[in-house]
């Protein structure tokens, strides 16, 4: 039976992108610099973790390794890989360090073209733009339009979107807009529906998301964002391994923001939940359920948004623990045939400057019985992990990517 599981640490990140400086973020490296940091006692919270990295069951599968591979440095940080384990890592050549450009890649599609940014940070939006939002939306304005940190700009903003019901408009470096309201005072429903109307606005501009962020509370205190965060995207301009695998009948169980990310195409059935364990919870579900040539796409976004963009190191090492605590049970449940795969779709360095997504390459580690396994090396694309799930699942090549899965004793 072949069956596939692809799991994105979101925005874990193993440093050593050949274009980085390109992007301000030369020596950006989020696995090496948390794990540097909890080496040397830095990532230490009372109740949540001490001492060093404790990620053991990442490690057999050759995560260290993929991160010597990235960077070319020796870094000490080694364990001998597992039978049937194979490890490397993948630089990026999508133009972009977002996340639809990411997983669009691994899926088999690099992005070629250029996002639209907004490039100003206060106003950030074009006049024209604003005004469409509030004329079409029906609001009586909009707050922030600034550069923001979402959990910054709500609690500063918050209680004045509450008595004016004017929404929280903001964005970053990346190519988006989010919109921040209360899920009681604005509404949840009003708050999607104003997304998808933002959505067809800013379709010229070539802004790649739309992020509805709702949140509840009643004071900067006590505000907080909720998981019932929906991203509307741009939809992938040419077929993804998604849409190859259920065209021919396949299903493809989206876990996570996965379906969001590719606008819905190519997806037999979403399955959310708050928080990384929950989605954990998730992610075993479907593997249970997948049957002979399904792939289950799970994203893990806490690594991200809980962690990364907050610059926390304690938080981010934390949670790697915790994920590693229930490798095994995902383990437990691959069959012979089947190929599980463990990667990321750009980097968020918590050591970092700012707060956004860090150029780096990231980790292509995974195993499946039976396989030979070993080095892959450092892999031009990140389309070549897709690439490989199709071979392995028995797909006929795509335009884009190369599979390694002949290196590591899959079928050619």
């Amino acid at each position: 039976m072949a069956r596939a599981f692809l799991f994105v640490l979101d925005s874990f990140g193993i440093g050593g992108a050949a274009d980085a400086e390109r992007y301000g973020d030369a020596g950006a490296d989020t696995f090496g610099h948390i794990f540097q940091a909890c080496a040397d006692g830095r990532a230490d919270r009372q109740g949540w973790r001490k001492g060093p990295l404790a990620v053991p069951n990442m490690m057999s599968l050759g995560l260290g390794r993929a991160a010597q591979t990235a960077t070319g440095l020796k870094t000490g940080i080694d364990a001998p890989p597992v039978a049937s384990a194979f490890h490397g890592a993948a630089q990026e050549v999508s133009s972009g360090k977002d996340t639809p450009s990411g997983h669009w890649e691994i899926a088999g599609l690099p992005v070629r073209f250029d996002w639209g940014y907004f490039r100003d940070t206060v106003p950030a939006f074009p006049a024209d733009l604003t005004d469409a939002i509030i004329r079409e939306g029906k609001l009586p304005g909009i707050l922030g339009n600034c550069h923001a940190p979402g959990t910054q700009i709500i609690e500063r903003l918050g209680e004045e979107h509450i008595r004016t019901g004017k929404p929280i408009c903001y964005t970053s470096i990346d190519s988006v807009l989010q919109i921040a309201a209360h899920e009681t005072h604005f509404g949840l429903e009003r708050l999607y529906e104003l997304c998808l109307t933002v959505r067809r606005l800013v379709e010229p501009l070539k802004i790649g998301r739309v992020i509805a962020r709702p949140f509840v509370g009643e004071t900067p205190a006590t505000f907080q964002r909720t998981h019932n965060r929906r991203d509307y995207a741009v939809p992938p301009p040419e077929p993804t391994l998604l849409d190859r695998l259920t065209g021919r009948g396949n299903k493809v169980i989206a876990v996570g923001k996965i379906g969001d990310i590719f606008a819905h195409r190519g997806i037999s059935e979403v399955r959310k939940a708050g928080g990384n364990m929950a989605m954990f919870d998730k992610a075993l579900g479907a593997m249970d359920d997948a049957g002979d040539g399904d792939l289950v796409f799970a994203n893990f976004v806490d690594f991200d948004t809980e962690f990364g963009h907050r610059r926390d190191v304690a938080g981010y090492a934390g949670a790697l623990e915790a994920f590693d605590l229930r490798l095994p049970e995902a383990l437990s449940r691959i069959r012979p045939g089947d190929l599980l795969i463990l990667t990321a779709d750009h980097g968020n360095d918590p050591t970092w400057r700012g707060t956004d997504h860090t150029r780096e390459r990231i980790p292509v580690i995974g195993i499946g019985p039976g396989l030979t396994g070993g080095d892959i090396g450092l892999r031009p694309t990140f389309a070549d992990i897709g690439e490989t799930v199709a071979d392995h699942l028995g797909l006929a090549a795509g335009r884009h990517g190369t599979s390694f899965l002949a290196m590591i004793g899959g079928h050619a």
